[in-house]
């Protein structure tokens, strides 16, 4: 059994930075790609990016291109999301997945296993 656990969430100021890290428990963790989602309030889960195991592609999406990347040390079973350029409109709680499924890694259905999320608040 797979468990995940968010850090690093807090308050900052619009245009400031924060990293978020998901650290990940259980023999199997480097089997998963892995993904982080972010739900507002009112509004559903969405996709904010994902790493494959097997290369470490990055896939995100595109309101956040360009400001975060995804990343992972395997040897620390760790999964970062850097924040750069931060809007209040990506205000959310965060939460890592862990996904064995091979595609659909923008579909929180595929997912296997999820955090319990971590507040990021940006003010304007």
């Amino acid at each position: 059994q797979e468990q995940l656990v968010e850090s690093g969430g807090g308050l900052v100021q619009a245009g400031g930075s924060l990293r978020l890290s998901c650290a990940a428990s259980g023999r199997t963790f480097n089997s998963y790609d892995m993904g982080w989602f972010r739900q507002a309030p009112g509004k559903e889960r969405e996709f904010v990016g994902a790493i494959r195991r097997v290369n470490g592609n990055t896939y995100y999406a595109d309101s956040v291109k360009g400001r975060f990347t995804v990343s992972r040390d395997t040897a620390k079973n760790l999964v970062y999301l850097q924040m750069n350029s931060l809007e209040p409109e990506d205000t959310a709680v965060y939460f890592c997945a862990a996904t064995v499924a091979g595609d659909g890694l923008r579909d929180a259905k595929k997912y296997n296993y999820w955090g319990q999320g971590t507040q990021v608040t940006v003010s304007s």
